[in-house]
Order: structure tokens, then sequence, then C-alpha cells
């Protein structure tokens, strides 16, 4: 497993856990109590950090490279009952936006969101999670596909951003990011987002217009990631931690300022700790909030869902 700079003292102890397991078996003597007790003390400190964590290293844990992504939640909800759907029908099939249907239980879904790689080599192959227009193009067929069967729609979102290449641009990604917004608050079926890593930008909101917007604990969403903000206030990223406090990115920031519906928890110490739990967690929710929106009539449903993002921020009007 990968630490983070704030989790050596976890590192430190299951290197001591591990050395301890090795001992034992060679000696053949009973460790179990040593075990135990190390064991204890690794769940203590992840507590300790967990409740201690800045902003900053909150967006560091949505980074973090064994944090499960898109298709491992979709994987464990489905019980592999997945059939991916590919292209967006115009250019090609973006790899860092991925979409199709899958049971859930019983219920089928349309499971969209963006994903990242866990190797060099996937991670250039899924362009770092970053869509290109046609990623975007690609979710709304799906999205319009899944209203036409009835179907709901569950997005997870994991991107540092849409991807601000010259060909994107001329492709036309603000239209197709404008484009979902406009066409998914709109939608007659229930739509649920979640944020399972990072939520940058117009890349996360693209696919983040919902009846329920909700984080995992250890993410963030915002305008912009704190290093970018860093460079564009101070022309340096040496105030990325600066940034991340400014800008209140944390799921608890994003609830107490009424731009999210709820936070789902993770394991003790971040998903990575415990994908499992992670995972179940996240299924609960779906279920949980499935239940709610189904009894609610599409018409009305839908008026919600605008009141509720027509309702996000402040402005004033000023006479002519």
């Amino acid at each position: 497993m990968n630490y983070l700079d704030f989790e050596k003292p976890v590192e430190e102890l299951t290197d001591q856990l591990e050395k301890v397991k090795q001992a034992g078996e060679k000696s053949k003597i009973d460790m179990s109590a040593t075990l135990k007790e190390i064991e204890e003390k690794i769940l203590q400190t992840r507590k300790r950090i967990s409740e201690n964590l800045t902003p900053w290293q909150k967006v560091q844990l949505s980074r973090h490279p064994d944090r499960p992504y898109a298709l491992d939640y979709i994987e464990y909800i489905t019980k592999g009952q997945f059939v991916e759907l590919h292209g967006d029908r115009n250019v090609n099939d973006d790899k860092a936006m991925i979409g199709g249907l899958g049971k859930l239980d019983e219920q089928s879904i349309m499971f969209i969101g963006q994903q990242k790689g866990n190797t060099t080599k996937m991670r250039q192959y899924r362009n770092f999670g970053m869509p290109n227009p046609e990623g975007y193009r690609k979710a709304l067929r799906l999205m319009k596909l899944a209203e036409k069967f009835n179907i709901p729609i569950v997005t997870l979102i994991d991107t540092p951003g849409a991807y601000p290449g010259l060909e994107a641009e001329e492709r036309g990604q603000a239209e197709a990011i404008a484009r979902n917004l406009y066409e998914m608050v709109r939608l007659k079926v229930p739509v649920i987002c979640i944020i399972i890593g990072e939520g940058a930008s117009g890349g996360a909101l693209g696919i983040g217009i919902g009846d329920k917007v909700l984080m995992l604990e250890n993410t963030w969403y915002s305008v912009i990631s704190p290093e970018s903000c860093s460079s564009i206030l101070w022309r340096s990223w040496d105030y990325k931690e600066k940034a991340a406090e400014a800008l209140k990115l944390t799921a608890t920031d994003m609830l107490a300022n009424k731009l999210i519906d709820g936070i789902i928890t993770e394991p003790v110490g971040g998903a990575h700790t415990n994908p499992q739990a992670a995972f179940s967690n996240v299924k609960e929710e779906i279920i949980k909030q499935l239940e709610k929106l189904s009894k609610v009539e599409p018409n009305k449903r839908t008026q919600k869902r605008i009141e509720k993002f027509c309702a996000m921020g402040v402005f004033t009007e000023t006479a002519k």
C-alpha cells in the first residue's frame, strides 16, 4: 500500500505488524496478543489522523493512488452485471468517460462516471480521468437512452477537470458541458450524482446535475483545484494549502453551504483502507435515495431539481 506524508505513523506501525507476523511464523511462537495490540494502535492512529485532516490533506486523500475508481464501485454494486456502452455517435469513444447499464439488485441503472487508471499505462489510456467533448456527449447520449426506457441514472464523479487541450476546445468542450447542464436538469428519471474522488470545475459539473448530489467524506468539489488557484492568485503552487482552506471545497463545507445534499461516510483512514466498506456505503445510499425519489412524480421531481440549483448562489438586481 502507498502512504501519504501524514500517514507515516500508520506506515511505521504497519511495518512493525508485518515484522511481528514474520517473527511469529519463523519462531512458531503465538504472537496473537502483540498483533492485536498493534492492530488496535493502527486503528487508533488512523482515527486520530482522520479527525484532524486539513482541507489540503483531504484533497490528497481524494487522489490517493490506492483509492478505488468508478469501475470498481460499479463492479461491486452490480455484482458484475454491467454492460459498458461506447461512443458518442459523432467523434469517437472517450476512455476517460465510462457508462453503461447495470443491475442494482433487480433495478436497472444507467451508470456514468469518469475513470482514472491504476498504472501509468492505464492513466494515459484514460487520459488521467479528463474527458474530451465526446466524453460528455457520450454521457448525454446514455442519459437520454436511460430516460427513454425510464431507467434511473447514477453518476460517479472523479476528475481533475475536463481536458484543456486545443483539440478539445476545437470540438466544443464548453458547449458539450453546457448542453449537459441544460439537459440533465430536465431529465424525467431520478438522477443521483456522487463525488467519489476529485470534483474539479466544469469537468465534474458536466455530469453533476442531479436530484441528489452526494460526496464521499474525503473528497472535494470546487470551481478550481487548490494548485491552479494558488498559481493564479500567487503565481506559485506554494500556497496550495492556503488556497484549499479558502476555497471551502470539502464535503463538510459544501454541505454547510447547501451545495450538496449529503455526505457518505468512508472507512477510517479513507476509502483506500477498506474499499469493500466504501462500496457498501455507496450502494446503501443509492438504494435509499432511489427509494425516496421513485415515490415522487417525474414532473415534480424535475421541478424540485430546477429549483434546487436556481437557489444556489447569491445575486442582486440593480435598477437600470
